[in-house]
């Protein structure tokens, strides 16, 4: 089934432009200017910024990390004040939880710290934090990079999209449930907690270490659980995690989604698909104010993400500015990314996302041309 698994890919799973503007025709002819300039030279711009860094790394644990824990401490104490001033601390720590996500995402792809030991030991313990199983997540993750864009290959890290065609010929029962899933409220907050705190505890893969990362990640999680509400209280730490939970989980599944939906975003079947098209192009480079790109650790620079997986966070965006190239790669601002939210269908027809009012028309078209069929 596809519905809110496929929405995992959180699991795998947020500064201004001067113009509020989406991703459109414009964009696509930029990013094939790209695709069509000489492979090596991206490929030699992107490779400078693919080296890991140990004192850039230690200082976003530093400054992730610690604060994270503080404002558990700052919330037991407040629990002695008034939840009044529980609950925006708790939004803080959820806000820290999504770049603490990042960071578990980028030691997933082995880019965090230069010792492949460190990046699979902060992995877990960011695991811990998120409630994800890392090796099971990081084998999904990779799942992802490689089928990102391709219609041939839906259903593994990413969010349930059918094409309008599926969607006519599909049957009644599976068309709301479709329409429920994809719905916002649903998509945003109810769906990141089935993730989280359901989905990751059930294994998926067929790996002996992936499969057993699940396990133990269940235990861990089980001890924290316990742990926290004996130093809590179990209602109100269930409270707390709940905010936390919500406040990340709705960041992190809205950024995958714009990343991934939005106007002039590419799909394409079997041999058609390319590496290249799909990342530049089925990537959105999300422009954020300063304080969400900090937070949401630079991943809206995420064409150069899928580009290459082994640039670490606090990369990416020295990549995207290092050459005029990557700047012909138009923005979609916090505002205009609003706008993806009304896109549900891929229209294989004119090659675009699309709403369910082309799919209407469609319809209509469809039943016309059989009224008439029969009256022959």
């Amino acid at each position: 089934m596809v519905t809110l698994k496929a929405i995992h890919g959180c699991r795998i799973a947020f500064a201004a432009a001067p113009e509020i503007r989406m991703m459109s025709a414009d964009q696509s002819t930029a990013s094939a200017d790209i695709e069509t300039a000489n492979k090596a030279t991206w490929q030699r711009i992107v490779a400078k910024y693919q080296q890991a860094s140990n004192p850039r790394a230690l200082w976003q644990v530093a400054n992730t990390f610690i604060p994270y824990l503080l404002l558990w401490y700052l919330i037991y104490l407040s629990l002695g004040v008034s939840w009044w001033l529980t609950l925006p601390l708790a939004v803080l720590a959820g806000a820290f939880l999504v770049r603490i996500f990042i960071i578990f995402h980028d030691c997933g792809h082995g880019s965090f710290f230069e010792s492949k030991r460190a990046n699979d030991l902060l992995g877990v313990i960011a695991g811990v934090l998120t409630f994800t199983p890392y090796y099971q997540w990081r084998w999904e993750h990779a799942m992802h990079h490689g089928t990102a864009g391709d219609l041939d290959k839906r259903g593994t890290g990413d969010v349930w999209t059918m094409t309008v065609d599926e969607y006519l010929g599909s049957p009644r029962w599976k068309r709301i449930v479709y329409r429920i899933v994809r719905n916002p409220v649903i998509l945003l907050f109810v769906a990141p907690l089935v993730l989280f705190v359901i989905i990751q505890r059930i294994p998926s893969t067929q790996g002996r270490r992936e499969r057993r990362s699940v396990w133990w990640m269940n235990l861990a999680v089980a001890c924290v659980v316990v742990t926290m509400s004996g130093i809590f209280g179990i209602k109100a730490y269930l409270l707390i995690q709940l905010v936390i939970t919500m406040v990340a989980g709705a960041g992190g599944v809205w950024m995958f989604y714009v990343q991934h939906q939005f106007e002039g975003a590419y799909w394409e079947r079997g041999d058609n698909w390319d590496y290249t098209a799909a990342a530049l192009r089925g990537s959105s480079f999300y422009k954020l104010p300063a304080v969400l790109q900090w937070f949401s650790g630079n991943i809206g620079f995420h064409h150069i993400h899928h580009l290459s997986p082994r640039i670490p966070n606090y990369n990416l965006q020295r990549c995207h500015d290092a050459d005029p190239l990557f700047e012909q790669v138009k923005p979609i601002t916090l505002a205009a990314s609003m706008k993806s939210l009304a896109l549900r269908l891929w229209d294989e027809k004119s090659g675009k996302l699309t709403g369910y009012g082309p799919m209407r028309r469609r319809r209509k078209e469809q039943r016309a041309v059989a009224a008439r069929s029969l009256q022959h």
